[in-house]
C-alpha cells in the first residue's frame, strides 16, 4: 500500500515535472531537426539516451532504482518481449536497459501528439490504424517481421493498458498471434514498477523496481492462444512472486 505523501516526495515529483518541461521539449524537437539527416540505428540511440538520462533522473531526484532477475534468459536472436504493463516507468527504462533496439507497437494517433508523437514517429516503430480492423494487424505482421529481420526486438503489453498493482488485467493474444506468425520465442517479463510511479500519478515514490525476466517460451507448432495462457500463467505467477504483499 502507497503511504501518504511527504512533502520531500511532492517537491521532488515536482522537480522531474520541471525537468521533463524544460528538457524534454527541446530535446524532442532536436531530434525531430536532425533525425532527417541520421540513419534508423543513429536515431534509436538518440532517442535511448533521453531514456537513459531520464532513469538518471528518476533515481538522483526521486530515489528510483532497478534490479534485474533473469537478465541472462534474454536470447541472442529475435523474440518478442511481452510484459506486464503498471506504469509509465517501463516505457522509457526498457529501451534504456535491453541490449538490443526495441519496436513498441502503438496506435497510430500516438504520432499527433507534440514533440513526443512527431519523434516517435521517425523511429522504426509498428503503428497500427485500428480503423483498418483486419488489415492493420496484418499490417503489424508485416512491419514486425521487417523489424525482427532488422535486429530489433518487438516489445507488446498483452494487457493493452496499465493496471494497478495487484490487478491482473486481460491479456490479449495480439502479441502471441504475431510471435506463431513470426516463429520467433516469447520472452515473458514481470516488474513492480506500479509501486513507484502509479498509473495516472503526478507523484513518483522512492523505491527498488524489480524487472524479472522469464526463459523464453517457444512458439513452434503452438496455437497464439496456447502461448499467450503460458505467457499470462508464468508473468502473474512471478508477480506474486516478486511483489507478494500486493496479493494478499
Amino acid at each position: 500500500m502507497l503511504l501518504a505523501k511527504p512533502s520531500g516526495v511532492l517537491i521532488r515529483s515536482l522537480l522531474l515535472s520541471l525537468y521533463l518541461l524544460v528538457f524534454t521539449i527541446p530535446y524532442a524537437l532536436l531530434c525531430f531537426l536532425v533525425f532527417p539527416f541520421m540513419n534508423a540505428r543513429h536515431r534509436y540511440a538518440m532517442a535511448a539516451t533521453w531514456c537513459r538520462i531520464t532513469l538518471w533522473m528518476l533515481r538522483t531526484l526521486n530515489g528510483i532504482t532497478y534490479q534485474f532477475k533473469g537478465f541472462d534468459n534474454l536470447p541472442n536472436g529475435p523474440a518478442v518481449l511481452l510484459s506486464k504493463h503498471q506504469s509509465a516507468w517501463e516505457t522509457l527504462a526498457f529501451p534504456a536497459l535491453m541490449p538490443r533496439p526495441l519496436c513498441f507497437v502503438f496506435k497510430r494517433e500516438l504520432v499527433f501528439v507534440p514533440f513526443f508523437g512527431w519523434t516517435l514517429g521517425m523511429l522504426k516503430m509498428v503503428q497500427i490504424d485500428r480503423r483498418k480492423g483486419h488489415s492493420a494487424f496484418a499490417s503489424m505482421i508485416r512491419q514486425g517481421r521487417t523489424r525482427l529481420a532488422e535486429g530489433a526486438w518487438v516489445i507488446m503489453f498483452p494487457e493493452g493498458t496499465r493496471t494497478p498493482i495487484g490487478v491482473r488485467g486481460q491479456y490479449k493474444a495480439g502479441g502471441a498471434h504475431f510471435a506463431v506468425s513470426a516463429g520467433v520465442p516469447v520472452i515473458p517479463i514481470a516488474h513492480n514498477a506500479g509501486h513507484v510511479w502509479p498509473r495516472n500519478s503526478f507523484i513518483k515514490y522512492p523505491g527498488v523496481v524489480t524487472i524479472s525476466i522469464g526463459q523464453p517460451i517457444q512458439t513452434a507448432g503452438r496455437t497464439p492462444a496456447e502461448v499467450n495462457a503460458e505467457v499470462e500463467a508464468w508473468i502473474e505467477t512471478e508477480m506474486q512472486r516478486i511483489d507478494p504483499a500486493a496479493y494478499l
